[in-house]
């Protein structure tokens, strides 16, 4: 009881912007991404992803997307193999261990234990960023009612067990063959992870968008679209969008379990706007790639775990005057560690590990937010090993 507890009182609390982040089909236009961003997060990210088939459509669309990048398609203009990934990042790749936990997390207890087996391993002591997708249990648990002790809080309870792992939360795919078990589940997912700040992939609401922005509201994994619960099917999206423009040039082919290859190709440019805004980036903030304003996005701290002190970087475009705090885990502010007016280029702060009197802090996870001109640009967190 007081394990659950205290995850309760953990996940109750709230700071503004810090951690909560919904990729969806908002979240699919690739050429939005800058090229200092994706170079960020291939810099930064150690990924473990588990999953069965339906989650193979991230990888095989991120798979795809190299060659398609590497063609101009969409009018990308990146240096060749940008979009590269492998396990270990060689090559200067993005480090993504593909099926690193085997199942997927609608076996429980399987995936918990396999996560904390993955992670117990010294060999894995880099990975920073643990995703898990479903395959088709999402709509069983919530009608067994199990989607909250089988899922969100265990959960809840790796992100306390490894504090220096960001875990991205997912929801299932469409199904229009359980339609009001799977929209319920899902969105209980989405309410969990608005509530509690954290990170999530929408796996289903990218499939319940085209690429224009139609919306199906009775659409099957597979792209079908019903007009109703009990009605008539009325086409596949994907296969009508793939029709009516040009492979290579506005999609292209790849693997696609269970679906289309526009799907995987959507869920492709989702995965790389997470990892862009895991390492840093604001999609809010227009981008110049020649101005500075990329690295006042990409706040960072190094070294990262720490002890005792770390030195936190960031850049201004402007003559502004700038604030960086210093919070606990719980939400409570441990130290204004800056607050001048600064100008134009790059600064760097060291914090001690202190508190505002001065006292040495604890061990564990703090967030350093940064503040220009009384906005918050971005929070990010640390880990304070003694």
């Amino acid at each position: 009881m007081k394990r659950i507890l205290l995850i309760v009182l953990l996940f109750t609390i709230t700071i503004s912007a810090i951690f909560a982040e919904i990729i969806d089909h908002s979240c699919t236009d690739i050429t939005q991404i800058p090229e200092s961003a994706i170079n960020q997060a291939k810099a930064d990210l150690h990924i473990a992803y588990g999953h069965t088939s339906h989650g193979s459509q991230l990888t095989d669309g991120m798979s795809g997307l190299v060659g398609f990048a590497n063609g101009g398609g969409l009018g990308l203009s990146f240096p060749t193999d940008i979009f590269a990934w492998n396990n270990g990042g060689a090559g200067g790749a993005l480090d993504l261990h593909d099926y690193a936990m085997s199942g997927d997390c609608g076996y429980y207890p399987q995936w918990v234990n396999e996560t904390e087996t993955y992670l117990n391993n010294p060999a894995n002591s880099d990975v920073n960023v643990i995703i898990w997708s479903w395959c088709g249990q999402v709509d069983d648990k919530y009608a067994a009612g199990t989607l909250g002790s089988e899922y969100l809080i265990p959960m809840a309870q790796l992100e306390i067990d490894y504090p220096e792992v960001t875990f991205i939360y997912m929801t299932g795919h469409v199904d229009h063959w359980d339609d009001a078990n799977n929209k319920a589940a899902n969105q209980m997912v989405r309410d969990f992870c608005i509530t509690n700040n954290t990170i999530l992939y929408d796996f289903a609401a990218i499939e319940s968008y085209d690429p224009d922005g139609t919306f199906f509201e009775f659409p099957h994994d597979n792209c079908d679209y019903y007009e109703s619960v009990s009605g008539p099917l009325l086409g596949n999206w994907a296969i009508e969008w793939q029709n009516s423009h040009t492979v290579n040039v506005d999609w292209y082919d790849c693997g696609s379990a269970h679906s289309e290859p526009l799907n995987a190709n959507r869920k492709a440019y989702a995965s790389w706007w997470l990892w862009a805004i895991l390492a840093g980036w604001n999609p809010s903030v227009s981008v110049n790639e020649d101005s500075i304003i990329d690295k006042e996005i990409l706040l960072t701290n190094h070294p990262n775990p720490f002890n005792p002190t770390t030195t936190i970087s960031f850049a201004i475009q402007s003559e502004s005057n700038v604030e960086i705090y210093i919070y606990n885990i719980k939400g409570q502010k441990v130290k204004q560690l800056l607050s001048n007016q600064l100008s134009v280029g790059q600064h760097s702060i060291i914090w001690n590990g202190d508190d505002e009197p001065g006292k040495a802090v604890s061990s564990g996870v703090y967030l350093y937010k940064l503040n220009i001109n009384g906005k918050t640009e971005a929070v990010k967190k640390c880990l304070l090993l003694k």
